[in-house]
């Protein structure tokens, strides 16, 4: 029984980024804030506000992104502190091992691979979507049989160009980490310039009139938009991935986190005020409301702009999403609860090009055939479990003597880290039975691989 819960020493993992199978220090506070709005800012922006809205919150939608924020915000600081404490590949997972045991560090990495995983297959999803709509404005279209998710009802079979973005990031991942961000960059500024193009153009349509009743569905309706739009911040928890390949990580890893949170709540709570003023509510359950609001204003040249911008945003969305679930990957590889070829290092590229490529036509084949609404929801309960144990993880890091802890540290300690335990797991509480299910599904899965392979091969066993 103690094996199960054997905590992996802080000075192993040191070792290994010194080791063989280590990844590369190259990347700086900037860096890192880009990548995280690159995660955050994607379908969240793009799609999540007019389905939301129309379903569940209405223009009271604001309310549920800044709950969703605080909840992100809380859960930001804790692991902020982690990835300042212990800077090595792997987020939460790494954590759940060094302060809970191997068992419980598995199952958060199990998590996340489904966070990530569908987290990338419903942005393709969703990018496909845009794309089409992009495309329709040069009078070009896709054959609708490879356009969207196998439904034979309405002639669709597989999402071709999510399946085709899907493998060109994995390509671009493997050329190294340098190389990715400098791409992420320049599709970051993209997308926010986009954005704000948008708030510019759309303030001037707005009609007070459309924000009445403000709260159609209720205080309930506003908790339910928080627990689905949660979907939207997802990606600053990649950030904390990248912490093995982060210049002074004590330091870096709480300004990029916290900051490109920020950054996204932001631009997010506009995006929605001007949407929802533009355009009424009931209006709004369509794949591409933003564009779908400008050319109910007549604006169609911005329309097509916007649909450019989104499918360039969404596009950063599926690179860092994809960057933090091949370096879980490694780490998990690496510790040998996965087989060890997924923890190989490219000697030319530095980067471990297998898992990558793996991780990619799993997840290639998942977007071409499974619809955006049946992954938002499982993405979702994957991410607050992982938030839930990383908030009350930092009781455990705080006690733990043997871990020097001399960068960020959560404020108002132990209240906030319980605070955030407790607020993850309302939101868990508020998604439907049908998530609770396929969840525990995807769980027992995971303790089947663990037992049969995992605790076998653990590096730990051999020590």
């Amino acid at each position: 029984m103690n094996s199960l819960f054997r905590r992996k020493p802080l000075e192993d993992l040191m070792h290994n980024k010194s080791g063989s199978t280590h990844l590369k220090q190259t990347l700086g506070p900037l860096d890192l804030t880009l990548l995280g709005v690159g995660a955050i800012v994607g379908t969240g922006i793009f799609i999540l506000p007019g389905t939301v809205a129309a379903k569940n919150a209405g223009p009271a939608i604001i309310f549920s992104f800044v709950i969703a924020a605080i909840v992100c915000a809380i859960a930001a600081m804790c692991y902020s502190e982690f990835a300042s404490s212990v800077p090595v590949a792997g987020s939460a997972y790494t954590y759940g091992y060094v302060v809970f045991g191997e068992l419980i560090g598995w199952l958060l990495g199990w998590a996340l691979i489904l966070e990530y995983g569908l987290a990338v297959a419903s942005v393709a999803s969703g990018w496909s979507s845009y794309l089409n709509a992009l495309l329709s404005g040069f009078h070009i279209s896709i054959p609708e049989a490879v356009s969207g998710p196998f439904n034979p009802e309405v002639g669709t079979f597989i999402n071709l160009p999510a399946i085709i973005i899907v493998l060109v990031i994995a390509f671009l991942l493997t050329l190294g980490i340098k190389e990715s961000t400098r791409v992420n960059t320049i599709m970051v500024a993209i997308k926010v310039g986009v954005i704000l193009l948008f708030l510019v153009v759309g303030v001037f349509y707005v009609k007070p009139d459309n924000w009445q009743p403000f709260m159609p569905f209720g205080i309930s309706g506003v908790m339910n938009g928080a627990a689905l739009v949660f979907f939207a911040y997802l990606g600053f928890d990649a950030v904390s991935s990248a912490a093995e390949e982060v210049k002074n990580p004590q330091r870096t890893m709480p300004i990029g986190i916290i900051g490109s949170l920020l950054i996204c709540t932001i631009l997010y709570v506009a995006v929605s005020a001007v949407l929802t003023g533009m355009v009424p509510y009931t209006d709004l359950n369509v794949t591409d409301p933003v564009a779908y609001a400008l050319q109910v204003i007549n604006q169609d040249w911005v329309a097509g702009i916007v649909s450019l911008g989104a499918v360039v945003g969404m596009i950063t969305v599926i690179l860092v999403m994809s960057y933090g679930a091949t370096r879980l990957i490694f780490a998990m590889g690496r510790d040998g609860l996965l087989p060890k070829v997924l923890a190989e290092i490219n000697q030319k590229y530095q980067t471990p090009v297998k898992n990558t490529w793996i991780f990619a036509f799993i997840v290639a084949i998942i977007s071409g055939l499974v619809p955006l609404d049946r992954l938002a929801e499982l993405v979702n309960i994957g991410t607050l479990l992982a938030f839930m144990m990383v908030s009350i993880g930092i009781i455990f890091l705080r006690k733990n003597k043997s871990i020097q802890q001399s960068g960020f540290k959560v404020p108002f300690y132990p209240v906030l880290p319980i605070i955030s335990f407790l607020l993850c797991a309302f939101l868990i509480s508020r998604l439907s039975v049908h998530t609770w299910i396929l969840c525990g599904i995807w769980f027992v899965i995971g303790l089947i691989v663990y037992f049969a392979y995992g605790r076998k091969h653990s590096e730990l066993l051999k020590k």
